[in-house]
């Protein structure tokens, strides 16, 4: 079936609540083959980055900055998931139709029984610090490849937080993690959910949306493929991991190619991946 761009109910539903759930965006055949090519990919599992929670459980994530022509670049340069994205992602003066730029992507890796917990943070909380000025014009897209329930740590929004602005951050053992004392303020206010997806959903999510997950205490893995984007004319002043990546339009392929394109797993040598050393605040 094609996928579909969202609707205007959709996209009033991501503004109100600073998050949107689309059942069903990638089917069986295409999750199969992400999954099947991830849990073999020696480039992700050489660069995937420990990082423990306040408890000592430890998730693993593997990020890189270039969408190339692998199997993850395939789907986060998707024809229909960009111009989603161009639907969502605030305008300034300046911007075109084909303005939505790849900041990074993630590999999250959560495992059964250790995979580590989150702390209640927002994305722009990190983003913040690399000097990027409209939060407004970045969000991330969260792709499941693994079924996520409350079992297995999904992920939980407070709805409509993405309103307040930007919170203070500070570390919390290895994490970086929004000020407790606004987000008790918001759970006082706003309602919070436990976002539970099927493998081949996508959550779209605002960049300022506070959010967070448990830790998997279940007997079954928990792993999503995150896309970040940025628009074109956002300039990260203090950004340099991702080069130009972050103010270069993607260079969209169609919605069948993850399918029907031969693609592997990330070359290591053209990823651009991120170490522990240079940043572990990155969720």
């Amino acid at each position: 079936m094609a996928k579909q761009l969202l609707t205007h109910a959709q996209i009033e539903q991501y503004n109100t609540d600073g998050y949107l759930i689309v059942r069903g965006f990638y089917d069986a055949e295409e999750v199969s083959r992400l999954y099947r090519i991830a849990i073999d990919d020696a480039a992700i599992s050489k660069h995937a980055i420990n990082v423990n929670d306040s408890t000592g459980k430890r998730s693993k994530l593997s990020l890189w900055y270039k969408p190339g022509d692998d199997v993850y670049g395939l789907l986060t340069r998707g024809k229909t998931l960009v111009r989603a994205v161009d639907q969502l992602l605030e305008r300034q003066a300046g911007d075109v139709s084909h303005s939505v730029c790849h900041y990074h992507s993630k590999l999250m890796q959560k495992e059964p029984r250790v995979g580590g917990a989150w702390e209640w943070h927002q994305d722009y909380g990190y983003w913040y610090k690399n000097e990027f000025l409209y939060p407004g014009q970045m969000m991330s897209v969260m792709v499941a490849i693994t079924d996520a329930n409350v079992e297995n740590g999904c992920l939980q929004v407070i709805r409509g937080s993405h309103k307040i602005g930007r919170v203070e951050h500070g570390f919390s053992g290895e994490q970086v993690g929004a000020s407790q004392h606004h987000v008790d303020l918001a759970l006082r206010a706003m309602e919070h959910v436990f976002v539970e997806l099927n493998a081949g959903d996508a959550l779209f999510f605002h960049s300022n949306i506070l959010h967070r997950s448990e830790a998997n205490l279940s007997d079954r893995p928990r792993w999503s493929l995150i896309s970040c984007y940025n628009r074109s004319t956002n300039i990260g002043y203090n950004e340099s991991s991702s080069g130009s990546a972050s103010i270069t339009p993607i260079d969209i392929v169609p919605d069948d190619a993850l399918l029907t394109r031969e693609a592997g797993g990330l070359a290591e040598s053209e990823a651009d991946f991120l170490s522990k050393e240079a940043d572990v605040s990155l969720k």
